[in-house]
């Protein structure tokens, strides 16, 4: 089992000074439920095998799969090369029950972004497609300390361009300090429901002490730890797809580091 370690040395340190990075030079790969479904309109379902197989891959290239805490950490110091951010959006239940022993069992630590006024709920705000139930408080303390990175996703999972400044507010200030009460520690995560971002939004993440968030695509606009891009992972994604977005992925990172 691969633990993050405690708060206080793995504190995310800020960049240094001189050139401005965009974000991480290693890739992010963005995961949301783990479990055996047939009906998975939204693609946001892999099996517990096909994600033990893309972990025994990333393995098999000499590739780990960490926390967003633990790969910013180590950017920080210089030293993410080999390392691959896995991220699991949404907070559902099964993260505890199918996901977790996969990333143990492969040497794997993941940061899961919940949604915080939801727990023990379900993915309500999916129109349609299967209903799926969510980590509870006391899920979310056992992830934690499994040594899993618990960050926000929100409080209702909702398009916060579209919200007034108000409920913004509540969105994030809210969310994180659930978060905080539960686990006991603090929350640096943010990462944008539907990842849709925008100049406001991204200000209001930083003003509430985020210290890094999660879009999928980059943004037009160089917007450093608070919009990092992530490789969406699907079920059919085998050997030669992860490949493919392992590439689209360096070709992010090269754009990102030109633009900045």
């Amino acid at each position: 089992m691969v633990v993050d370690g405690s708060a206080s040395r793995d504190a995310i340190a800020p960049p240094a000074r001189g050139r401005v990075r965009r974000g991480p030079s290693a890739w992010v790969a963005m995961y949301h439920s783990v479990s055996d479904c047939p009906e998975d309109p939204h693609h946001i379902t892999v099996s517990p095998d096909r994600l033990d197989r893309q972990l025994a891959w990333l393995c098999g290239r000499g590739l780990r799969g960490v926390s967003m805490r633990e790969l910013l950490t180590a950017r920080a110091r210089g030293e993410e090369r080999g390392l691959v951010g896995l991220t699991f959006d949404d907070g559902y239940a099964d993260f505890l029950t199918t996901a977790l022993p996969v990333l143990r069992r492969r040497g794997c630590s993941a940061t899961v972004f919940l949604v915080a006024g939801r727990l023990g709920g379900g993915n309500d705000w999916e129109s349609y497609g299967p209903r799926k139930p969510l980590l509870d408080a006391d899920d979310v303390r056992r992830v934690a300390a499994e040594g899993m990175e618990i960050a926000s996703h929100g409080l209702t999972h909702t398009d916060l361009i579209a919200l007034p400044d108000d409920l913004l507010h509540a969105e994030l200030h809210d969310s994180r300090a659930l978060l905080a009460r539960i686990t006991g520690g603090d929350v640096e995560g943010f990462c944008y429901p539907y990842g849709t971002v925008d100049a406001r939004v991204r200000a209001a993440v930083r003003g509430a002490g985020y210290r890094y968030a999660c879009a999928i695509a980059p943004g037009r606009e160089a917007a450093g730890d608070l919009a990092l891009p992530r490789i969406n992972i699907r079920q059919a994604d085998t050997a030669v797809h992860l490949e493919l977005k392992r590439r689209l992925a360096r070709v992010w990172g090269r754009a990102l580091e030109t633009s900045a």
